[in-house]
């Protein structure tokens, strides 16, 4: 997480009763773990948007600026001029944006829930590029209207909503945005919602830019596997007390999609799992362009191509890009 983020969540969560705080975090958990969709917001007041804002808004933040991260590399030198953020709650993938993009830009972030957008507000104004953005309550379902713009996020939202519900988000998103990117958890349900909504993007007139390298039905068997990927998140004092963990770190899995209607250039192939580094080579299990998964070995004698396999992360394009195959 970054560091004016950091700053701003602990000035603002200074002098909250850490029960209180503990409490609520403890109320999301049960709820983050379930499976049922709500019709009514989850943050229901402060302490439970301070609970949000410790325990899940420096986990958001990474997983979104990783998928826009590998968004961005397939589309060099653009820039939105706008962006949308839908159930943006705190506001983590607005700064996820602007840490991607830096510089000023029309921003809107929609939520249901008035105690969210209030903090979401107050945290805005300590960056440069985002005091300026809109926060407005909006009831995210089947109802939702949505201006044109260049960019909409929707980050861990889809869980929240029964199925028709989220068709008619993606499709609003669709309707009004050149690129949408979502986010969702790491987990078989996660990856299944992505894989709804990639579908949904696809038939609207999108091309897949990341993490797939093609727009093709995803390789993966249904039930056998799920593809999801690993950012790593600095844990805060604040973030450790009220996680009650010791380590600096924690992994966030995720799932995304990142769909365009601008000339992107996927990667060649995606690292799907975590490389294997072994004596003399590294095993690389990819998702390529033939649409289809393969393990390749790349070793010393690949030569510039090996120290780059060995520097290569989990969710990282391959061979990345600038390099020669």
């Amino acid at each position: 997480m970054n560091d004016p983020l950091r700053t701003a969540l602990a000035e603002l969560l200074d002098g909250l009763p850490p029960t209180e705080v503990t409490a609520a975090v403890d109320r999301l958990i049960t709820h983050y773990r379930g499976d049922t969709p709500t019709h009514a917001p989850i943050l229901r007041d402060r302490a439970d948007v301070a609970a949000y804002a410790a325990y899940r808004m420096p986990a958001t933040f990474e997983a979104v600026r990783s998928a826009l991260e590998a968004f961005a590399a397939t589309v060099p030198g653009w820039t939105p001029g706008s962006h949308v953020d839908i159930g943006g709650g705190t506001g983590a993938a607005t700064w996820a944006v602007a840490e991607t993009w830096p510089g000023a830009r029309a921003v809107t972030v929609l939520d249901w829930a008035e105690p969210a957008l209030t903090l979401g507000r107050q945290l805005a104004a300590a960056h440069p590029d985002l005091g300026d953005a809109r926060w407005q309550r909006a009831r995210i379902g089947a109802d939702l209207a949505l201006d044109d713009t260049d960019l909409v996020t929707v980050s861990y939202v889809l869980n929240e909503l029964a199925g028709p519900d989220r068709a008619a988000l993606v499709d609003a998103a669709a309707g009004a945005a050149r690129t949408v990117v979502i986010v969702e958890a790491g987990t078989p349900a996660g990856y299944g919602r992505i894989i709804e909504a990639r579908d949904r993007l696809i038939r609207a007139g999108f091309r897949v830019a990341a993490p797939c390298p093609h727009s093709a039905a995803c390789p993966i068997a249904p039930g056998t596997d799920w593809c999801h990927f690993s950012a790593r998140v600095g844990r805060s004092s604040l973030h450790r007390q009220v996680k009650g963990g010791s380590l600096a770190y924690e992994d966030e899995k995720f799932s995304y999609v990142a769909a365009t209607r601008l000339p992107a250039e996927p990667a060649p192939a995606r690292v799907v799992r975590r490389p294997q580094i072994r004596k003399g080579q590294v095993l690389l299990d990819l998702c390529g362009a033939e649409e289809r998964l393969s393990r390749t070995t790349v070793t010393k004698r690949h030569g510039e191509l090996y120290k780059a396999a060995r520097d290569a992360d989990w969710g990282d394009a391959w061979p990345p890009y600038g390099s020669a195959s």
